[in-house]
């Protein structure tokens, strides 16, 4: 295994992931700054109000999008380990 396999694998675990958490962090940040929003606007500031709208938004995120995630990081470890043999020298 040489520097460039391990960079490459890195690079590679860092899109992944980047793309796997992606939707989650956009819509939690979506989520948040219209709540926060919301809360300047009428000057209630509750912290329940920024916590339960948020979970609810990760959940369907997580439900609608689970299974494309999923198939996205069973890929990837399937590759993996196709590429071990010739890793392995």
């Amino acid at each position: 295994m040489t520097d460039t396999d391990v960079i490459h694998i890195a690079v590679q675990t860092l899109a992944v992931t980047a793309k796997v958490s992606a939707p989650i962090l956009m819509v939690s940040l979506g989520v948040g700054f219209a709540v926060s929003l919301f809360q300047s606007v009428t000057q209630l500031q509750e912290v329940t109000l920024t916590f339960v709208p948020k979970l609810i938004a990760v959940a369907g995120v997580i439900v609608v999008g689970g299974n494309w995630m999923l198939a996205e990081l069973i890929g990837f470890t399937r590759q993996l380990f196709d590429l071990l043999p010739s890793l392995i020298r």
